[in-house]
């Protein structure tokens, strides 16, 4: 079993008049196996807790560790952190032009896995991951996310994820902008990831309609910054018939 243990993180990001701290001492332990929702209003720093934890350079690790079993991700480059077993599903993939999916996904694990999968292999192995996926066979054909729909950029994440099996995965509202068709699809194929793989997620959420589908082991409530409430899936339940306000509330009266 592997742990993702992230100790007393702080996190800030330039900003007009000097530094702004972002996330200010967010403590949380995931295990493979588990399934983690953070849930939190918009601006408190949810996607910075993803980002920081991928290594983007926008933001600035104050101070605070994160060990992945047991070797602080903190000083590995990004794509050192993604050979260590670490994934992140992007709210808002890029496009890539000129090179295509299939191209993208072969060389995204010839990257993690330390060699090039066979092409008879590796056709046979995406197209499989594919049509869990409900994918037409022509999407690999296409440039990465260059004119695809909101619903095909999260299958396309999805279809990463499940190619690269990682320890850990990073899933920043991949609810966001999907129909409901989209939305049980891309939740089937987390629960059949986790099904065979194990890996540890931490599901970032406004809302609880994917947790309808992919049920979590533990809720987090995320305000300004730092994880102010815990419970199981129950919490999400209350979330959504009363909103954060409480919560809020509560972590301002505490400053």
């Amino acid at each position: 079993m592997s742990t993702l243990e992230i100790r007393n993180l702080h996190v800030s990001v330039a900003a007009e008049g000097g530094d702004r701290e972002i996330l200010r001492g967010v403590n949380l332990t995931v295990k493979t196996g588990e399934i983690h929702a953070i849930m939190g209003p918009n601006g408190s720093g949810k996607s910075t807790l993803a980002y920081s934890l991928a290594g983007h350079p926008k933001y600035t690790v104050t101070s605070g560790d994160v060990l992945l079993d047991g070797e602080n991700i903190l000083e590995m480059s990004v794509d050192e952190r993604a050979r260590a077993g670490l994934f992140l599903a992007m709210q808002y993939p890029v496009e890539v032009p000129g090179v295509s999916v299939s191209n993208f996904l072969r060389t995204a694990a010839t990257a993690v896995r330390g060699e090039a999968p066979r092409v008879r292999e590796w056709v046979g192995e995406l197209k499989d991951a594919m049509k869990s996926l409900s994918m037409d066979p022509a999407f690999a054909q296409r440039n990465v996310n260059e004119g695809f729909s909101g619903g095909e950029k999260k299958r396309h994440e999805i279809l990463q994820m499940q190619l690269l099996n990682p320890k850990f995965a990073v899933l920043d509202e991949t609810d966001s902008g999907l129909d409901v068709d989209a939305l049980k699809v891309v939740s089937e194929g987390v629960n059949a990831i986790h099904a065979h793989g194990g890996v540890g997620t931490l599901l970032i959420t406004h809302y609880t309609r994917i947790l309808r589908h992919v049920k979590p082991d533990f809720v987090h409530v995320f305000v300004d910054g730092a994880i102010v409430a815990e419970g199981g899936a129950e919490l999400a339940e209350e979330l959504e018939a009363h909103g954060y306000e409480r919560f809020v509330q509560q972590a301002r009266a505490a400053v």
